[in-house]
């Protein structure tokens, strides 16, 4: 049996809102408009008192590609996936030196 709930607590299955902004453009209206009509579910969350919402990440995927064609959601997906590779590098590259300095010491 498939647990319902499941793909909520899949890693990388679900975005907040402002990462679904980052990622993909949608602006907060654009989700809450989406959310109203049926096509997005979410939970709430908050951390510290700030209130935001996650969302199942195939389910704002779909409105992009309705709106925007599947050229621009490879696009923004290879973009977000370029920067979490230059993220990696410079933290490789910052410990590398950290190394590097210690082994000389």
């Amino acid at each position: 049996m498939d647990d319902p709930d499941s793909e909520w607590r899949r890693k990388g299955a679900t975005l907040s809102d402002k990462a679904a902004h980052d990622e993909f453009g949608l602006t907060q209206d654009e989700i809450v408009r989406a959310i109203r009509a049926g096509y997005l579910q979410y939970r709430e969350g908050s951390m510290y008192g700030n209130p935001w919402l996650r969302l199942l990440r195939r389910e704002v995927e779909a409105p992009v590609r309705k709106n925007h064609g599947d050229r621009y959601l490879k696009e923004r997906r290879a973009t977000t996936e370029l920067a979490r590779i230059n993220r990696e590098l410079r933290r490789l590259k910052s410990q590398m030196a950290a190394l590097e300095k210690r082994s000389r010491s």
